[in-house]
């Protein structure tokens, strides 16, 4: 029987990608790949804990937290925290960053973005969710306290990112910029192990996800690509299958997996999008890019973009790269009428 590679050999085994890091960035990984365990164990059991349902609070974007999303908010903070890697953390629970100031983080290289519990409001239904990471090396001087501009950094900065998916099995799969891999949990063992090596985008998709119930609201270019999706073509395998969760994790595990095109465009409700640039669409494009595909804001890179703000919302295209280049292209040809 074929011994399948743990994650923890597999970022030992890969350490040599990273010269410089000395070991923190693997060390960072592995609390990431423990934090991911106990946030798995609480959804569990989320019922029989009680930990279902809101709080009755907001969070800083106005949008209501779930029990669950504070609880995975606190796991990934204190978790992060004890290993010393890390000298800051931001993430879509808190409103502001933290800075990590004690003695075990004096020399710390490394700052984490993270949305803790991606699509939380399908806990209370039993429906995937997962968690985003990403990760940037600091741009102030290491020994100083972390600033807003080591988190304002543009994607193409990050140094690693991924997400756990928590479903019918628990996967993490994240990238360093050489490949994405995929590790499934063995609840039996306690222990990722590689599932998915290499993962590609296939060449050719047919799926779309998006949440149609806003198509009023949404621009014209984007309106057009839908109806377009939607017609029947055999030479073009149209019309396409609709499938769409709520939870981008989810989505983009599935459209990456199976071929598929992700849509969180700018409408009327959200002028600027409903994503947030520094810990959902960046490592979403990283993993993207790395796999082959593309992620756009309609018209940029969406790695390029410069934040303006830590909680900063952006347009957000991603998935197989010729339906994202069809994308722009219905939206550039609305642009120019």
């Amino acid at each position: 029987m074929e011994r399948h590679q743990t994650l923890g050999e597999f970022i030992i085994e890969n350490q040599k990608d990273f010269p410089y890091a000395k070991g923190e960035l693997s060390a960072l990984l592995s609390s990431i790949k423990l934090a991911g365990k106990m946030v798995n164990e609480s959804i569990n059991k989320a019922g029989l804990a009680q930990i279902l349902g809101k709080i009755g609070r907001e969070n800083v974007q106005g949008e209501s937290q779930a029990k669950l999303d504070l609880l995975a908010n606190d796991v990934f903070v204190s978790t992060l925290k004890n290993r010393g890697e890390i000298c800051g953390i931001a993430s879509e629970e808190l409103e502001d960053f933290i800075a990590f100031e004690d003695e075990i983080h004096k020399e710390a290289k490394y700052i984490v973005l993270m949305d803790p519990l991606d699509g939380s409001s399908n806990i209370d239904v039993d429906i995937t969710v997962g968690t985003i990471f990403s990760i940037y090396r600091r741009i102030s001087p290491v020994g100083t306290k972390v600033t807003k501009e080591d988190f304002l950094q543009p994607g193409k900065n990050q140094v690693a990112a991924g997400y756990i998916i928590y479903g019918t099995s628990t996967i993490l799969v994240y990238t360093t910029g050489n490949g994405v891999n995929g590790f499934t949990f063995d609840p039996g063992i306690g222990s990722f192990f590689l599932s998915h090596p290499s993962i590609k985008f296939p060449k050719e998709g047919c799926i779309y996800s998006v949440n149609e119930g806003n198509y009023i609201h949404f621009p014209k270019g984007i309106k057009k690509l839908i109806k377009w999706m939607q017609e029947l073509d055999n030479a073009s395998k149209r019309p396409y299958t609709a499938r769409y969760t709520g939870s981008l994790v989810a989505d983009f595990h599935r459209n990456m997996l199976l071929g598929g095109l992700y849509l969180y465009p700018q409408g009327t409700t959200s002028p600027k999008g409903k994503l947030r640039l520094l810990y959902e669409c960046n490592p979403m494009a990283f993993l993207a890019e790395q796999a082959g595909g593309k992620a756009s804001d309609g018209e940029n890179r969406i790695m390029e973009i410069i934040p303006s703000e830590l909680h900063e919302r952006a347009p957000f295209i991603c998935g197989n790269s010729e339906m994202v280049a069809i994308a722009e292209r219905f939206i550039g040809e609305m642009t120019k009428d």
